[in-house]
C-alpha cells in the first residue's frame, strides 16, 4: 500500500522573508490562526472547569472560522491553478 500522507499537497508556503505561511493568510494571520487552533483544544476544559470564558471562546471560534474560511478559499484556488498547470505541462492539446 502506498502512503499518501507524504504526497499530499502542503497548505503552507514560504514567503519572500522565509516564513512559513498558510496559503491565503498573512504571516500575522497564520500565527493568529495557529494560536486559536491550539487554544480551541484547551478551551473546552477551561470553560467547563471555571464556567467562565464562554463568550471569549465564542469570539475566538468566530475568528478561527473567518481565518479558516479565508485560507480554504485560497487553498481551493491554488489547487485549481495547480491542476490546470499540470494539465498544460502534460502537453495535451484541446482539438475542437
Amino acid at each position: 500500500m502506498i502512503d499518501q500522507r507524504h504526497n499530499a499537497p502542503r497548505r503552507y508556503f514560504v514567503d519572500a522573508q522565509g516564513h512559513r505561511v498558510l496559503i491565503g493568510l498573512s504571516l500575522e494571520e497564520t500565527a493568529e490562526f495557529e494560536a486559536l487552533d491550539v487554544a480551541a483544544t484547551e478551551a473546552p476544559q477551561i470553560v467547563t472547569e471555571t464556567g467562565m470564558g464562554k463568550r471569549a471562546a465564542a469570539v475566538d471560534d468566530v475568528r478561527w472560522l473567518e481565518l479558516y474560511s479565508k485560507h480554504e478559499r485560497a487553498w481551493r484556488v491554488w489547487i485549481a491553478r495547480s491542476q490546470a498547470e499540470r494539465t498544460q505541462d502534460l502537453g495535451f492539446v484541446n482539438y475542437v
